[in-house]
């Protein structure tokens, strides 16, 4: 059908060009909305009746006349018809559905991949300052920005993964105070334990490793320890080493991998924050009022003017975001997405605007965000708190080991980002149609142990290969027809979702291939009967484990063959 498609869509719009020479709308295919009213839509008639002072129905049959006299009609279409005011109803012929069997068992792999485009793509994700564990949240933005890299790699994007942290701000002075606290045998809740500290019995451990004299690395960093309870600054770095480090192996859990860490701190170290603030004052986007400096952000649509440097000398904290994507746009990123928690919301419009302000050629509306909400965590039919300070919040590792990765990727991208989630402990551990993530593996699964049978009881070969060789024209049955319109839309879905930033649409994509495939198991005994029309069918299930398994690796999914 996506063969077909594109056929059809050139001749659209060669027929369009005749009967309407030089008119100002592009040719274009709709997916009918029920089933009944055919494979694809054209509207184009109903947009060119006024321009054009025609009837749209005598514009359809116009357009329907030039269509039937192009060899892609005549090859791919089996009736076309008029309904309404306008619409025009396209009916395929099943030789149109089933080439996308072939097509998958083809390109395997390959297929819904773009060439590559020549354009670079940032996503920056996660950037969690190192003051503690990953929490569920960054879990949400490690499996969002995860799953958004690999649809940008699909559209042929060039794509790079990028960490950012607060090396050097209040955060993490609390955490060597902390550190330090607990070097002085002091813990939570005794006399002199500051406030403002942090409880988590990771503190705790660091000391410990830090009287050690222990040497920590990470991906960004190596540190030994002095075993000095006196030495703040050591303490300071040895902390966010290790748990840097604890931070990686959380994310190596996970399967997320990153290509660089940038530090906030290299952004004062190398003059790029001055350097930004400087070209706005240059630009004349700021003025002096109290002491303090402001930005003219409500030139760019802003609420109001912002403060970037206060009137005691300190930089608020957007303004090396804006140092900081400058230099993104200056590394030569066309396009550059942040995944961020929704507290970040009021971040946006100013950041922005000190982007416009500093007149580099950045355009309009860079960068992208995906904003997402909070994860309430249920176990046990309880919410399991999640308080950072306190030290008793769920892990990312601790959601992990409870159910699966695969689980908690799977979960983390079935809904849209900006809508809160529960994730259901209990439920990511039910081996039931109820569990989305084994609803949709338990699919593959079925899918290869049918290969796996008619290759024993009929001693077929399920190669791609030999499977590409069937005869497919027997495939019409109502389930199998539903199946290779679900497949045949893979390619268009990654599209959608990478413009959309929208990764959720790849956990809803699988959840109805795999009802379709369901429904077709239940429909047909694969097996039994006609062995004529097995590999045909064998070649179907091929194509579906092939997309099931692209799909899935989209996400960051495994694919078992047994479950």
């Amino acid at each position: 059908m996506i063969q077909a498609k594109e056929q059809l869509l050139a001749a659209l719009g060669d027929a369009l060009a005749e009967i309407a020479p030089g008119a100002a709308v592009e040719p274009a295919f709709e997916n009918p909305k029920q089933a009944a009213h055919g494979d694809l839509a054209c509207t184009l008639a109903m947009q060119l009746a006024r321009p054009l002072k025609q009837n749209p129905r005598a514009l359809a049959q116009a357009l329907i006349a030039a269509l039937q006299a192009r060899p892609a009609a005549q090859q791919w279409v089996e009736s076309m018809e008029i309904a309404g005011p306008g619409f025009i109803n396209i009916r395929l012929k099943p030789a149109a559905r089933q080439q996308v069997v072939a097509q998958v068992l083809a390109e395997a792999d390959g297929f819904g991949v773009r060439p590559d485009n020549g354009r670079k793509v940032m996503v920056e994700f996660v950037s969690a300052n190192p003051t503690g564990p990953l929490h569920v949240g960054h879990g949400r933005q490690g499996a969002l920005g995860d799953a958004l890299c690999n649809l940008y790699a699909t559209q042929g994007w060039q794509v790079h993964r990028e960490f950012y942290y607060n090396d050097a701000g209040v955060q993490i002075g609390t955490l060597a105070t902390s550190t330090q606290c607990r070097l002085n045998g002091l813990k939570p809740g005794d006399d002199g334990w500051p406030e403002s500290a942090y409880n988590g019995e990771y503190i705790g451990d660091i000391a410990s490793a830090f009287l050690a004299k222990a040497t920590v690395k990470a991906d960004d960093r190596a540190f030994t320890a002095s075993g000095d309870p006196a030495d703040l600054d050591g303490i300071r770095q040895f902390a966010v080493a290790y748990l840097r480090h604890e931070q990686d192996l959380d994310l190596r859990a996970f399967g997320v991998r990153f290509d660089h860490y940038y530090l906030e701190s290299g952004l004062y170290s190398s003059g790029r924050v001055t350097d930004a603030v400087q070209k706005l004052v240059d630009a004349g986007k700021t003025f002096e009022d109290g002491g303090a400096l402001w930005l003219r952000s409500t030139d760019y649509g802003d609420d109001k003017d912002r403060v970037m440097r206060k009137s005691d000398g300190t930089f608020t904290y957007f303004v090396p975001d804006v140092a900081y994507h400058i230099h993104k746009w200056q590394r030569g990123f066309d396009k550059v997405v942040n995944v961020q928690g929704s507290d970040h919301h009021g971040t946006i419009a100013r950041v922005r605007a000190g982007l416009q302000a500093a007149g580099v050629g950045i355009p309009a509306g860079f960068p992208d965000y995906v904003l997402h909400k909070m994860v309430t965590v249920m176990k046990g039919g309880e919410e399991v708190k999640i308080s950072k300070r306190a030290g008793s919040y769920v892990t990312l590792r601790d959601l992990i080991d409870w159910t699966s990765r695969d689980a908690v990727r799977f979960f983390l991208i079935s809904r849209k980002a900006d809508t809160e989630f529960i994730f259901d402990v209990d439920l990511a551990l039910q081996a039931n149609d109820e569990n989305p993530v084994f609803y949709v593996q338990y699919a593959h699964a079925r899918v290869c142990s049918v290969l796996a049978r008619y290759a024993d009881e009929h001693q077929g070969d399920v190669s791609p290969a030999a499977l590409a060789a069937a005869d497919l024209s027997g495939l019409t049955a109502p389930t199998e027809v539903a199946l290779m319109n679900k497949l045949a839309e893979y390619p268009e879905m990654l599209g959608r979702a990478a413009a959309d930033l929208a990764p959720h649409d790849v956990a809803f994509y699988l959840r109805d291939v795999a009802s379709a495939y369901h429904s077709y198991y239940a429909a047909v005994r694969f097996l039994d009967g006609d062995t004529a029309a097995m590999p045909a069918r064998m070649a179907l299930l091929q194509a579906t484990a092939q997309v099931l398994r692209n799909a899935l690796a989209v996400l960051g999914v495994s694919a078992p063959s047994k479950m």
